[in-house]
């Protein structure tokens, strides 16, 4: 056999040298030539070997824990180890002591970067950048691949609007135009332009509705209808794969009592017959397995067949397939095609990536690429786009003010603003906000902690008290710890935990300006903090150059341009609210809150519309808001027509103007409402944006362009189109803000 093998491999070098880098739109592209090599080895293989290469397994550990397995031909994949010798040594074990010489595909939760850690996703989205989102997935690409991982768990799309789930921090907040439009970016980044040996396969997840999990609790169960799943949280999946995403992963939630791993309507008709997907489906960690403890299937061997019938082609750490695969096809509940299918697409991503030709990675060159300079400036300029300024009487920017007390746990927590889902992030490199302000104003910065970390809690903060009475300036660093979001870390308090918000009011007691930098991995309910504090800049974990990036920012060196990506609740018993919610029969107009509720008053006497009597019907702060050391005004907005076909483009045009004492850059947003639909309509609903910079005093004419078959969405009758009418356009700076156009669909 060794001989067959060496025959194979040279033809097969010849065939990647035609088909290496061909990609196509719609789906992961495989030319002719691939198809035909993939055939090829499937011919060659044994039905266990197939089986095989169906496995993933977490590879922690010593390489001789799993040699027999991968020479056996059990192993298809593996993840959890990132040492390149190691994996060079598996590696070696699969190409030159298994039967058939086929590699592994190596996995890893590279979520916002490998050692060079960028902000959270969330953070990430908070930019409305999606090419320097883009540069920072390519970034994570060449360091992983670097060191031979070659497929990457991201990115998530999973819409959320509940800040209490704690996987909103690795998502691109509550907004499905915007999320399509970060998916894209970071596919595109992960596995490069064109395939070589820097591509990382991308993979989106949790297909699908994972985001809406019942109480924000994770792995809970969703109730979401076809049509919301076709409105809201499908379209950045579709987006993802029209990209040209190679794998996808399935969810752990059900949907009205259907497992993700085992829904063939999603995985089968959707996505391959849909959408044609032709790339890897695997299953997340033992979400297969989950099926049982859903009560969905009775045992290992039921939830296989589940899977597989589904279109689920690799199990993650079940090992169902490999235990129950060859016994269901002899017993005839599944088909033999259904395997060779899985494998297909398995061998399809190794093939694509030049695994065959190159599956080794040269140990000394992967030390070079991490933690570039380039790679760190990347990061650093990320995260200076990612922070969001709240609130700012005009303390900020700093300028030199003085003398400067540092504070609070989030000061120098090199860990921590790392943030979630970063395993292979090193704190030693992490520059934090204390070092970086140090640097940037030598001798004029002062450190008292008043928290060790964010969950502390302390009776007196006389020390910190004392040193701020003799500061210009106070700068408190609040917010979580990395541990406290991502996943299984879901919160039903989201005021700052700890004493935090006690040593900010102790801060505000002195009298002396204080500015609140929060680092955190969702939207916190900041209410009750924002009388104690003079500004306040948010920065979602912001990763390693995030001390530079947050010294920049503070002394007016950057700009803040950040935008929420999510709404930020007043409290957490407003949540889910978000913007873009539809419509009800009785819009709240402003009516009376509890303290203004006469004695004995009337029943109706509120107005009977929708709102909370505690607390209105508006959040802190609206999806889209950031303020700026400058201010912009918008003005002359038109459109080039009042009526469109629904094969046209709208033409919005109108004037931006920087009528503030800073250069700065605003993210213009366009947001549209169908005003009467077949199906009760969004109030509004982003379709457009853009990074606009301005200097000081300029004004510019912008002009966007909407294509009219953006405004579709699937109707009561179940085909998304355009349906004619009446809608509104506004232009802005906020989902909150901005002046109506009008506009007619014929």
């Amino acid at each position: 056999m060794k001989i067959t093998k060496n025959l194979y491999l040279m033809a097969a070098a010849v065939l990647a040298l035609v088909s290496c880098g061909q990609k196509q739109a719609g789906t992961v592209g495989a030319s002719s030539e691939v198809e035909s090599r993939i055939e090829h080895i499937l011919g060659q293989m044994t039905l266990a070997e197939k089986i095989g290469q169906m496995n993933q397994v977490s590879a922690g550990g010593e390489v001789s824990n799993y040699a027999e397995a991968i020479r056996k031909g059990q192993v298809g994949s593996i993840l959890n180890e990132v040492d390149p010798v190691k994996l060079n040594e598996f590696q070696r074990l699969a190409v030159e002591e298994s039967r058939l010489g086929i590699p592994l595909l190596v996995g890893r939760d590279v979520i916002h970067g490998f050692h060079t850690i960028f902000p959270i996703p969330l953070g990430l989205a908070a930019t409305f950048d999606p090419a320097l989102v883009e540069e920072g997935a390519r970034i994570a690409a060449v360091e992983a691949t670097a060191q031979g991982v070659r497929w990457t768990f991201s990115p998530m799309l999973d819409i959320a609007r509940d800040p209490r789930w704690g996987r909103i921090a690795e998502g691109s907040g509550e907004d499905t135009y915007l999320d399509a439009r970060m998916a894209e970016a970071m596919v595109h980044g992960y596995q490069g332009e064109v395939l070589d040996t820097t591509s990382m396969a991308a993979c989106v997840k949790h297909f699908v509705g994972y985001g809406a999990a019942e109480g924000g609790r994770d792995y809970n169960s969703t109730f979401l209808t076809e049509r919301q799943l076709r409105n809201f949280y499908l379209p950045p999946f579709e987006a993802a794969i029209k990209a040209g995403a190679m794998t996808l992963m399935t969810s752990f939630n059900d949907n009205d009592g259907v497992p993700s791993t085992g829904n063939a309507f999603v995985v089968k008709d959707i996505l391959r017959g849909e959408w044609g997907f032709d790339g890897l489906v695997v299953t997340d960690w033992d979400s297969m397995g989950e099926m049982i403890d859903h009560g969905f299937g009775a045992d290992r061997k039921d939830v296989a067949e589940k899977a597989i019938n589904a279109g689920v082609d690799m199990d993650m750490m079940t090992y169902g397939f490999l235990s129950h695969l060859e016994e269901l096809v002899k017993e005839g509940a599944v088909k033999q095609s259904a395997i060779d299918q899985a494998v297909r697409n398995i061998l399809r991503i190794k093939i694509m990536l030049g695994l065959f030709e190159h599956p080794y990675v040269d140990v000394e060159a992967a030390k070079a690429v991490q933690y570039a300079p380039e790679h760190l400036a990347a990061a650093r300029k990320t995260a200076e786009e990612s922070a969001i300024l709240l609130k700012n009487d005009g303390i900020l920017p700093l300028r030199g003010k003085g003398r400067i007390l540092v504070t609070g746990p989030m000061a120098d927590a090199p860990w921590d603003q790392l943030g979630t889902w970063c395993f292979d992030g090193q704190k030693e490199h992490t520059v934090t906000p204390l070092k970086a302000l140090q640097e940037r104003f030598p001798g004029q910065v002062t450190y008292v902690p008043g928290l060790r970390f964010s969950r502390e809690k302390r009776e007196s903060f006389a020390d910190v008290v004392s040193a701020a009475r003799s500061a210009d300036v106070v700068l408190a660093f609040l917010g979580e710890e990395a541990i406290l979001s991502g996943e299984a870390h879901c919160l039903a308090d989201l005021n700052l935990i700890g004493s935090q918000s006690e040593l900010l009011a102790a801060l505000k007691a002195t009298g002396k300006p204080v500015v609140a930098t929060i680092l955190a991995g969702r939207p916190l309910t900041i209410e009750r903090d924002l009388p104690n504090c003079n500004a306040v800049l948010y920065s979602f974990h912001p990763g390693t150059m995030g001390g530079p990036a947050l010294a920049s920012l503070l002394s007016g060196d950057a700009n803040p341009s950040g935008k929420t990506p999510i709404t930020f609740l007043r409290t957490v018993g407003q949540a889910p609210l978000y913007y873009n919610h539809n419509m009800t029969g009785r819009p709240y107009r402003g009516e009376k809150l509890l303290a203004d509720i006469d004695l004995e008053a009337g029943q109706t006497s509120l107005g009977n519309t929708s709102y909370y009597l505690d607390y209105g019907a508006y959040p802190l702060f609206p999806f889209g808001y950031g303020l700026s050391y400058t201010t912009f005004e918008y003005s002359n907005a038109s459109l080039d027509k009042k009526e469109y076909g629904v094969e046209d483009t709208i033409t919005l045009s109108f004037t931006l103007s920087n009528t503030g004492e800073y250069k700065g850059t605003e993210v213009v947003q366009v947001y549209v409402r169908d005003l009467v639909g077949t199906l009760t309509r969004p109030v509004k609903e982003l379709k457009a944006f853009e990074r606009v910079e301005l200097a000081s005093g300029e004004s510019r004419t912008v002009t966007l362009q909407i294509p009219v078959q953006s405004l579709a969405f699937w109707g009561l009758d179940g085909v998304k189109k355009v349906e004619p009418g009446d809608f509104q356009l506004w232009v802005a700076g906020d989902s909150a803000t901005g002046e109506a156009l009008s506009f007619k669909v014929l």
